[in-house]
């Protein structure tokens, strides 16, 4: 019996999904367990598995976006009839497979006349080269594979411009007229370039950031309050810790440390506004928000009042890579009731962030920096940090927002309060 093959919800906010790569092609036989094809999600790119067993008779879409349940495949037997199963399924526009099974060496019309009408220019960047984008599978047309086995190029090397890094004729073009660009280019090669505007595909990430966010700034009545925080014994107490352990603290992980305390000391900042009422969180969960090449993802520490600054620190820094790699899982991803935002490596001294829902708060983290402070009634030179509280006024007033501070103040500026 023929399987349709429809777009799954990969995750709660996921409305479609794009389609990188398929790793089958219409006539290949299917496993239970095979891996059909490379999907990317709001979140991150997964791998698609099939639950079923046949030969993959249909492909709806060879890349792109597909909705939520639309249809992109069908497993079934090779005598099975597609435009039925179409029908039957509700297809609006029924057709036969869009994409057959290819011969290696040949190159079709469509494919000509597809690398054909984009004739733009891509201009190399010089100062970051970019080789086997995709860790050793090189995705490439095959006729930018056919020019450059024509041509002798080692198309490893090449940058590609299509959609996903897919390596494309004028790619292949490109690195023939220009050469390698991880060597110096010329001074006259910039020059001579055409000088274009480059337009770059939104990702499935960045559409779900602009939403989800443009609904918490224009929907969450959103106030600011900063605060200034000596951090000259919290600098003392991470530079004891870290002459005697294997683990080296960051001043990120004693933030962290220090609002999951100051948290559980005023519960209504951590708080989820939920349209008829307001939950006050009995886990405190704090979000992480690591910069990634497509944006932000929030990874999330479980529980974070009961673990050690150690314990802290060994998961940010696990659930960090997992998040520059896009292998986070979604229970990694879930679950957040505060979140921290740190540009503080940056040299940023302070700024405000927008709420990540469901939370009330979030919390932006500037540098640290020298300047001069009163202390026991002299000027000396103190390292002081500020902190800006983002509040959804729906869920938390001043007064309330302002006294967490005072809380996590008195924490960064005396640590061994932490331990209490």
């Amino acid at each position: 019996m023929a399987e349709i093959i429809k777009m799954p919800r990969l995750s709660d906010t996921m409305e479609e999904g794009n389609i990188v790569s398929w790793l089958k092609k219409v006539g290949d036989k299917v496993s239970v367990g095979d891996v059909l094809a490379e999907v990317e999600t709001d979140k991150a790119t997964m791998e698609l598995e099939s639950f079923y067993e046949g030969t993959l008779i249909y492909i709806g879409k060879k890349e792109g976006t597909v909705p939520v349940d639309g249809i992109i495949a069908i497993i079934g037997d090779k005598n099975d009839d597609v435009n039925a199963l179409l029908k039957e399924a509700g297809s609006a526009e029924p057709k036969v497979a869009e994409i057959q099974a290819e011969k290696p060496s040949e190159i079709t019309k469509q494919e000509i006349k597809e690398e054909v009408k984009d004739n733009t220019i891509a201009i190399p960047n010089v100062e970051k080269p970019t080789y086997n984008q995709n860790k050793g599978r090189i995705f490439a047309s095959p006729l930018a594979k056919s020019i450059a086995k024509k041509d002798g190029v080692d198309i490893s090397k090449v940058i590609g411009t299509g959609d996903n890094g897919r390596i494309v004729r004028k790619d292949i073009e490109n690195f023939v007229n220009y050469g390698d660009v991880s060597a110096p280019a010329p001074a006259q090669l910039a020059v001579n370039l055409p000088i274009q505007d480059i337009d770059i595909p939104v990702s499935q990430m960045r559409k779900t950031i602009a939403r989800r966010l443009g609904e918490s700034k224009f929907s969450a009545p959103h106030f600011y309050l900063t605060m200034e925080m000596n951090m000259d014994n919290a600098m003392a107490a991470r530079q004891a810790v870290n002459e005697n352990s294997e683990i080296r603290i960051s001043f990120n992980d004693i933030v962290i440390k220090a609002c999951a305390q100051a948290l559980r000391k005023h519960p209504e900042i951590n708080s989820s506004w939920l349209g008829d009422k307001i939950r006050i969180n009995s886990h405190i969960n704090i979000g992480v928000a690591v910069a990634v090449e497509e944006g932000l993802l929030v990874p999330v520490i479980n529980d974070a009042d009961y673990k050690s600054l150690s314990q802290i620190n060994t998961e940010v820094k696990s659930l960090a890579g997992k998040a520059k790699d896009k292998k986070l899982g979604l229970p990694e991803m879930q679950g957040n009731t505060f979140t921290i935002s740190n540009l503080g490596m940056f040299d940023i001294d302070e700024f405000t962030a927008i709420i990540n829902p469901p939370d009330a708060c979030i919390l932006a983290v500037g540098s640290i920096v020298q300047k001069p402070v009163v202390k026991n009634g002299e000027i000396v030179v103190g390292n002081v940090m500020k902190v800006t509280l983002s509040c959804d006024h729906r869920v938390v007033d001043g007064a309330k927002g302002a006294k967490f501070l005072q809380t996590l103040k008195s924490m960064l500026e005396n640590p061994l309060s932490m331990l209490a």
